[in-house]
């Protein structure tokens, strides 16, 4: 019974020991991938976008005034076109 334990043990180490290298050969293949710095702008630039963009969303849902929702909707429509310039999404919002 004793020698089963200490098997199971070493089977679980073994499991262990190769998760952990498995997720050290993915961070390794993710690091292999290097970004331009126009990239990495790019990126910066789109997530600060779709940020905006949401939060746009969200106060053109709670709005009430039809003069505020009008500015809300040329807003979105604005930074629907700054996102499709960036290249990675049309626009989805059709004022």
């Amino acid at each position: 019974m004793v020698y089963t334990e200490c098997m199971a043990r070493g089977w679980e180490s073994k499991a262990i020991e190769d998760q952990i290298s498995a997720a050290e050969a993915k961070q390794e293949g993710r690091a292999k991938v290097s970004l331009t710095p126009q990239e990495i702008e790019r990126q910066k630039r789109q997530q600060g976008l779709l940020l905006e963009r949401r939060r746009i969303i969200r106060q053109l849902q709670a709005a009430h005034n039809d003069r505020y929702r009008s500015l809300l909707e040329r807003a979105l429509a604005h930074l629907d076109a700054e996102l499709a310039e960036v290249g990675k999404i049309q626009p989805l919002h059709k004022p």
